[in-house]
């Protein structure tokens, strides 16, 4: 239900969400399931979010992130649109060792699913839309946040006031909510950047994920329905202008040469896009009346897909703690109600984040032990099915302490 310059000047809610983003929404339509009163506020308008130019990037879903937004009502949009994972096979380079997950070997689910960023976003709004509890407020934008007092107080541009007992900034990693908290964070750049785009093929991918890792990164061609499959080239950040500033014949003779010819002629359909790649970990979650998910609380190197699927745990472990809260007659937005949440959370993201780096600095270098070393590994792994089910559980998401909507069940 959105709300427009002519609604009452004041409004008030039991949460507030800074940042209608993926992970904004999915939280949304988790309290709103719930009944929970929530309004959402986004600077963008939606049919900008919604256009292919805006974000062409694809994402993986894991297995529990599906569960949860099928919990959610999300997923029957997206899934005619999505593309299942049936395997994954990781080489090093042109090495004959490697990692081969197969979806057989865990009884025969997909691993996951790709999605296009836009049909996640378009699935989402159109569920908030059969909410009535929830609030959406776009085209607009937080001027300031008072959170002193038993409410958030948001000051708008247009001179509304939205108030709620807990403020969440789902704004993305350069989270101005969470610089106005005074929330540090610890970050740095990789020297790497990330080019996107997407290829249609004339061979069929079989529902197969490639991740080859390169000298200069990770290489993955990840697949799409329609014969199509997703490009997440990471390159050094001193060749990526080059190489995007190549003419169009040019730059896709040198995508083809990392891509290899198992799929036969290719053609680059749509746009490129390229992102520069770094590491963020706010050093606290919360803040009187205010909580942190997804990017605005870390962001992630794209090596494993995991970024968007931390972001949507957040989201549902956030959710269920609000709940749960207001279930008990408890005030969401007080300090014990929060600890519990970035308790639940921090440890989780920490090894996210912690291996993702640790595999970019492994895996993205040319040096010979190094390199021998890896390769053992991948194959050592590989021919341990025990550990090798381990690791493919854990990348589906289906490991640890999971909110009920990851494990399927509401909240």
């Amino acid at each position: 239900m959105p709300l427009t310059a002519g609604n009452a000047p004041e409004q008030r809610h039991d949460v507030l969400i800074i940042g209608g983003g993926i992970a904004g929404l999915t939280l949304a339509a988790a309290l709103g399931n719930a009944g929970i009163s929530t309004v959402v506020i986004e600077p963008l308008a939606p049919e900008k979010m919604l256009d292919t130019g805006f974000d062409g990037r694809t994402t993986t879903i894991a297995a529990g992130s599906r569960t949860a937004l099928d919990s959610i009502g999300a997923w029957q949009e997206m899934q005619p649109k999505a593309q299942e994972i049936l395997e994954i096979r990781v080489s090093d380079g042109h090495s004959p060792l490697f990692l081969h997950y197969d979806h057989l070997d865990i009884g025969g689910g997909p691993l996951g699913y790709i999605v296009e960023n836009r049909i996640i976003r378009q699935a989402l709004l159109g569920c908030l839309e059969q909410l009535p509890s929830v609030n959406l407020l776009f085209g607009q934008r937080v001027q300031d946040l008072n959170r002193e007092g038993p409410y958030a107080t948001a000051h708008l541009a247009t001179r509304e006031t939205v108030s709620a007992r807990l403020a969440i900034a789902t704004d993305g990693r350069g989270s101005p909510t969470r610089t106005a908290a005074n929330i540090n964070v610890k970050q740095w750049r990789y020297p790497q950047t990330g080019i996107v785009c997407t290829v249609k093929h004339q061979g069929d991918h079989r529902g197969v994920a490639q991740e080859h890792f390169l000298p200069a990164g990770p290489f993955a061609i990840l697949p799409m329905t329609e014969n199509r499959s997703s490009i997440v080239w990471t390159e050094k950040t001193e060749l990526a202008p080059t190489l995007l500033a190549l003419p169009s014949a040019e730059f896709a003779a040198e995508l083809k040469l990392r891509f290899g010819d198992y799929l036969g002629e290719l053609e680059i359909v749509g746009p490129v896009f390229s992102y520069p790649l770094g590491l963020l970990h706010a050093e606290n979650y919360i803040a009187p009346r205010l909580a942190l998910a997804g990017d605005a609380a870390h962001a992630i190197h794209p090596i494993a897909g995991q970024g968007l699927n931390i972001g949507i745990r957040d989201a549902a472990a956030l959710a269920e703690t609000v709940v749960d809260a207001l279930r008990v007659g408890l005030d969401p937005g007080s300090t014990t109600v929060l600890e519990n949440y970035e308790r639940w959370r921090r440890f989780d993201n920490t090894m996210m984040i912690a291996a993702t780096d640790g595999l970019n600095r492994l895996f993205s270098n040319d040096i010979a032990p190094i390199k021998l070393a890896r390769d053992v590994g991948l194959s050592m792994v590989n021919r341990t099915p025990p550990l090798k089910r381990l690791f493919m559980r854990h990348a589906m998401g289906v490991l640890g302490d999971l909110p009920r909507l990851i494990r399927g069940e509401p909240i």
